[in-house]
């Protein structure tokens, strides 16, 4: 694809778009180095990876792929013998190799999802997995690249002696800090200086520590003097750390040695995961700007339906229907300026350009685009000064170069052809290079402002007119695309709808030729039902949607009563067959009791065939009918018969709220006192509203915690919405068991869910305070929750 058309259609404008998607250092140069291709079976093969990110991101969020460094210069590295990687690299490896393992467990999950990707599993496969060194690497270094105390026995030794250390030496410095002792120091803190602990002691007093001088103030009033009753705690310590040190550097030499045989590997699997960021990427995109897939024709049929331009906003845009390729393969767009062509030939352009890249296009469903071997553009004004180029002559340089390279597989795109030079001349040579370029087989969508060519393009097959329609009544355009008709001079019409005399405007068309009024005649009832067509369309189109939208929601609300009336038929069944159950029972107690009594009077006062005829009476009772008139099953349909208003139990939770709203999800957002929560219907029961007794006595209700519910939320390894849909209902929960404090486990991760948490917590108004926990209760990786 020639550079110059990439330029022309603002292309690197998209790709500097699809760019702020991306977290790996390999995406951006994936997007860096993206090119349309003009092999079909390239284009359709990434055409696939795209539909396959997009029902990723439909379905699961996105590829769970974090900031990546590029790891190159390091396994560079590494081919030189001893060289050791610094703990910040090793921890950009450990990143990619947690990224590996993190993606290949999301697609094994995404397997029970019920769509079929096409071709992105087939690259997760490539994927090299090493749980062992991962597992080491993951136990070794952090994010920041500092050695883990889980790094080894030793190191984790080392720390525990140096933080004792550091303890013995505060506790015995800190009696300086009070009493007596203080009133010589410039102010009581425990500083450091030269890696060593000292205190801030006026000069004047200096002798009265004794021990080592290691610093003093700007204005000299201060000295910082290394007390003598803990210079050899403060030696103790230097040598604790310098065995730190040592310790670390062996095992960064030791990891190092670890990593260093699979330099191949940890190459290919930043490739693979920077293909999988540049998927994602390509998808978010395509969520984000509405744009859809588009069909592939072998034969360059282009039909773009509803085209939009990707860089201008939707609101702002007029989408337009273009075909081009099947029934004609030159369309000629006349007209005035400022319609709204040359944005229509820049759309066609860039649209074929971002689907021959594998990207999605920003049209309707169903669009088409062709795979061109080239896409040439003459558009917009390239005078050049410092080459004495003059309008013309700069459009002429350019067609003449598209001339000698285009194929009868290109796509070529000329705007105001045949421009900036004598009127008559201009539209003869624009006639004879639309000819010489149509002749060649390409197709060609050419714009210009010369009436010449209308007639031309009915005398030529393959060639069809083409306007931007003009309302005559806002003397405005509408920016939207008449294929089939020619564009129509509105000079003599604006002209009087602006005041000019009637007089002069009668006498302007009778220095028109009759042919050229005529043409003009024609062309207004073209537009005029051609409008109206369009309106007409534009209604059905509204109308069918509606339609569609209202049909959808009655036909959920009729599952919804399907399968509502059958469970609670089935609840009816249950119930009346226990009762008859428990009757049958009961009547075998009392047959029983009948047959015992008889034996002991000696004489049959109950006939047997009276006793059989009343079981077989109760055993007719258990039968599955429609229970349509069953007390029953009415009693059911009307506890499940909701409106709001509603006092309803809350089975979960076994406490009884009113109902607000049903929202567009089917729950119902339902008020627990003070709570407003959303519930699923099958979770609620409707409930009688009991009427208030009068109180003869004063009662105190106090609320006691759940001995079945757990204080702490372990959201580790949930989906972000899932994990934030937890986390609410949770919260609801913790506060209505009277919870004082919370503690939600987030872990640290890329940051996301615990970003999550804290905005949710701030929303939250039932919320005193929060923070993290202590380091040694986990950190960032908690947050500690306290209610009002």
């Amino acid at each position: 694809m020639n550079e110059k058309v990439l330029d022309t259609l603002e292309y690197n404008k998209i790709k500097d778009q699809l760019a702020g998607f991306l977290t790996t250092d390999r995406g951006h140069e994936i997007v860096q180095n993206l090119q349309p291709s003009g092999d079909y079976a390239v284009v359709d093969q990434q055409l696939k990876e795209t539909a396959d990110g997009a029902d990723i991101v439909r379905l699961a969020g996105e590829i769970p792929i974090p900031k990546l460094t590029e790891i190159s210069p390091y396994m560079k590295r590494l081919k030189i013998e001893n060289a050791a990687l610094s703990g910040t690299e090793l921890a950009h490896i450990t990143k990619l190799l947690r990224a590996v393992k993190t993606v290949s467990q999301f697609f094994e999950d995404f397997k029970n999802e019920e769509v079929t990707l096409r071709t992105v599993p087939k690259t997760v496969a490539k994927l090299t997995l090493m749980p062992d060194i991962t597992t080491r690497m993951v136990q070794s270094i952090d994010d920041d690249g500092r050695v883990l105390d889980s790094a080894s026995s030793q190191l984790r030794a080392i720390r525990r002696t140096i933080e004792q250390t550091q303890s013995n030496i505060r506790t015995r410095m800190g009696k300086y800090l009070k009493g007596s002792e203080s009133k010589y120091l410039s102010e009581p803190i425990i500083t450091v200086r030269d890696e060593r602990f000292v205190l801030p002691i006026r000069a004047e007093y200096k002798s009265h520590f004794g021990g080592i001088v290691h610093d003093q103030s700007a204005s000299g009033q201060t000295l910082y003097v290394e007390p003598s009753n803990v210079v050899e705690m403060n030696n103790q310590l230097r040598r604790d750390q310098l065995a730190e040190r040592t310790e670390q550097r062996r095992i960064l030499a030791e990891l190092t040695e670890m990593i260093r045989p699979y330099r191949q590997e940890l190459l290919e699997n930043m490739n693979l995961v920077g293909q999988l960021d540049f998927v994602n990427a390509k998808a978010k995109y395509a969520h984000q700007s509405g744009a859809v897939l588009p069909k592939i024709s072998t034969e360059n049929v282009v039909n773009l339906r509803h085209a939009r331009h990707p860089l201008i906003a939707k609101e702002k845009v007029v989408p337009n229907d273009i075909k081009i390729g099947a029934d004609y393969q030159t369309i000629i767009v006349t007209g005035p300026n400022t319609g709204g062509k040359t944005i229509t030939i820049k759309t066609v352009g860039l649209l074929q350009l971002m689907g021959q890249s594998g990207l999605f296009i920003t049209a309707d469903e169903e669009s088409q685009i062709g795979v061109f071997d080239d896409v040439f553009a003459d558009i917009g004004d390239d005078q050049s000064i410092e080459a004495n180029l003059s309008t013309f002559s700069s459009h002429m340089d350019n067609i003449i170069a598209i001339m000698k390279q285009l194929s009868d597989k290109s796509l070529v795109l000329l705007d105001e052809l045949g421009a900036g030079t004598d009127p008559k001349e201009g539209a003869a040579l624009a006639m004879a290079i639309i000819d010489a370029i149509h002749r060649s087989g390409c197709e060609m969508i050419a714009t210009t402002h010369y009436p010449e060519l209308k007639a031309f393009a009915y005398n030529r097959p393959g060639i069809i007119n083409a306007s931007m329609e003009f309302d005559v009544e806002t003397l405005r355009p509408t920016y939207r695309l008449l294929l089939g008709i020619p564009g129509q001079s509105n000079a003599l019409n604006i002209a009087s709808r602006l005041g000019m005399p009637e007089q002069i405007v009668q006498q302007a068309k009778s220095f028109t030729d009759s042919e050229n009024q005529d043409i003009n005649n024609m062309i207004a009832e073209l537009t005029s039902q051609t409008k109206r067509a369009h309106d007409e369309a534009d209604k059905l189109a509204t109308e069918l949607s509606e339609a569609t939208k209202l049909h959808a929601d009655l036909q959920k609300r009729f599952d919804q009563y399907q399968n509502q009336k059958d469970r609670l038929q089935e609840q009816a069944r249950e119930q009346a067959n226990e009762i008859v159950e428990k009757a049958k029972h009961n009547a075998d107690k009392i047959i029983a009791d009948l047959h015992r009594k008889q034996r002991q009077v000696g004489k049959t006062t109950v006939k047997e065939n009276e006793l059989i005829d009343a079981k077989g009476a109760l055993n007719q009772l258990e039968v599955a009918p429609s229970l349509k008139r069953n007390k029953v099953l009415k009693k059911e349909k009307a506890k499940h018969n909701f409106k709001a208003g509603d006092e309803v139990l809350v089975k979960s939770y076994g406490q009884q709220g009113t109902l607000i709203r049903q929202e567009k999800n089917g729950l119902w957002d339902v008020q627990l006192g003070i709570l407003k929560m959303q519930i699923d219907e099958a979770d609620l029961e409707k409930v009688g509203k009991q009427a208030q007794p009068k109180a003869k006595y004063q009662t105190h209700v106090s609320r006691t915690r759940s001995t079945g519910m757990s204080p702490t939320l372990d959201l580790r390894g949930h989906r972000y919405e899932e994990a934030m849909y937890e986390l609410d209902r949770y919260v609801d929960s913790a506060l209505l068991a009277g919870y004082p404090t919370i503690t939600i486990i987030h872990g640290k991760g890329t940051g996301a869910l615990r970003k999550g948490v804290t905005d949710y917590l701030k929303r939250n108004s039932r919320v005193k305070s929060f923070g993290y926990s202590a380091p040694n209760a986990g950190g960032d990786g908690s947050t500690v929750v306290q209610f009002k």
